[in-house]
């Protein structure tokens, strides 16, 4: 695929506070990409400085071959839908969506149609003369796409667009981008903090924290291959243990050795372990399995949760089989199961359910605006 944006270098400060350290990344044609993060994390100042809304204290902003770091937003071949949507309260659906092209002098008879077209790829085409105020939140947001969209930008940028809707709408309107994405061919770049939003609508997804891009790679590569600790603990849920890498193949953790499937690292490398929660059997303790008490489950609907106590270090287990509180319980695991990871900075911060709840782990994560 031919690229169409190079960030190179990009370092970005605030009141002395760096937001993003140096950080390089390509962004192709045609290409749904998102850029997944905590909150304060750098993803929406990367945005920003990809529109023009903010420019990077050093590095390079490259599109189509051309240097853009001092082009102004409106002389950018770039669109963007913002959260809060921006829409014209005065006008109505056709207008709003018009705006854009009126600007330009485009002739009238073109504008009609344009807009007309653009109603009609968001579902909207018997709206046109409705206020946007008389609209609900899933219908102004196709609104304010529709008329990002109509300019026909190479690139439209989406600053958490779906954050103000409730989780139904959320996830039709998630299929809905996909489903524009590629009818238009724009290349889509779209900042969230919701990872399940990140797996199941992008091509290819960046991984930041602190500034600094974690991984970047397809939805799958992500979350079956993590590089470290926190791109394994902030994609879905994830065991992380501390364990020795003994040859290739071969990873002991828990006081037993397993077979992997990783190889490529020193003998007797400390290393990380994470095992998915999806990826755990229950089975009967044995000699040569590791085994716990299972501390709490919680039913889920399609599976049980489980924590289990396995030497102090509690596990999370999903698991469609019956299980009780208190049960004392083995836990097989297939070597394909087993992920290994380098140590790194992130090394024994997460994968331990200790203090884990549904509730603490929604708290945890709002999904406030980003600070800059």
């Amino acid at each position: 695929m031919k690229k169409i944006i190079e960030l190179k270098n990009i370092s970005k400060a605030f009141d002395g506070e760096t937001v993003l350290d140096n950080i390089s990344l390509d962004i192709h044609d045609n290409e749904f990409i998102t850029l997944l993060g905590p909150s304060g994390c750098g993803k929406t100042t990367t945005l920003r400085i990809i529109g023009g809304f903010a420019y990077p204290d050093q590095g390079d902003v490259i599109f189509m071959g051309d240097r853009i770091n001092d082009v102004p937003p409106h002389k950018r071949n770039v669109n963007t839908v913002f959260q809060k949507y921006a829409l014209f309260p005065h006008l109505n659906v056709f207008e709003n969506v018009a705006f854009p092209l009126r600007e330009r002098k485009v002739p009238k008879q073109e504008i009609k149609e344009k807009v007309i077209k653009m109603l009609d790829m968001v579902m909207l085409s018997g709206f046109a003369h409705r206020r946007v105020t008389s609209l609900s939140g899933g219908q102004q947001q196709r609104v304010a796409i529709a008329r990002a969209l109509v300019n026909e930008p190479k690139v439209l940028l989406l600053d958490e667009p779906l954050g103000a809707l409730d989780l139904k709408l959320r996830k039709d309107m998630q299929q809905e981008l996909k489903k524009i994405q590629k009818s238009t061919g724009i290349t889509f770049i779209f900042v969230t903090h919701d990872q399940e939003e990140a797996l199941s609508m992008s091509d290819t997804i960046v991984v930041m924290s602190e500034g600094k891009i974690q991984q970047i790679g397809t939805p799958q590569d992500i979350y079956n291959e993590p590089v470290n600790a926190f791109v394994a603990d902030f994609i879905g849920e994830s065991n992380i243990v501390d364990g020795v890498m003994l040859a290739d193949y071969k990873v002991k953790f828990g006081g037993q050795v397993f077979d992997c499937l990783d190889t490529g690292f020193a003998p007797n490398e400390p290393v990380d372990v994470v095992i998915r929660p999806e990826d755990v059997d229950i089975v009967k303790p044995a000699p040569g399995v590791l085994q716990g008490t299972v501390t709490s489950v919680t039913f889920m609907g399609v599976h049980n949760e489980a924590i289990v106590d396995i030497d102090g270090f509690k596990w999370m287990i999903q698991t469609t089989d019956p299980v009780e509180e208190g049960a004392h319980i083995g836990i097989y695991l297939e070597p394909d199961a087993i992920h290994i990871m380098k140590k790194s900075k992130y090394s024994g911060m997460f994968g331990d359910y200790s203090s884990f709840s549904n509730e603490l782990d929604e708290l945890s994560n709002p999904g406030g605006e980003e600070e800059e």
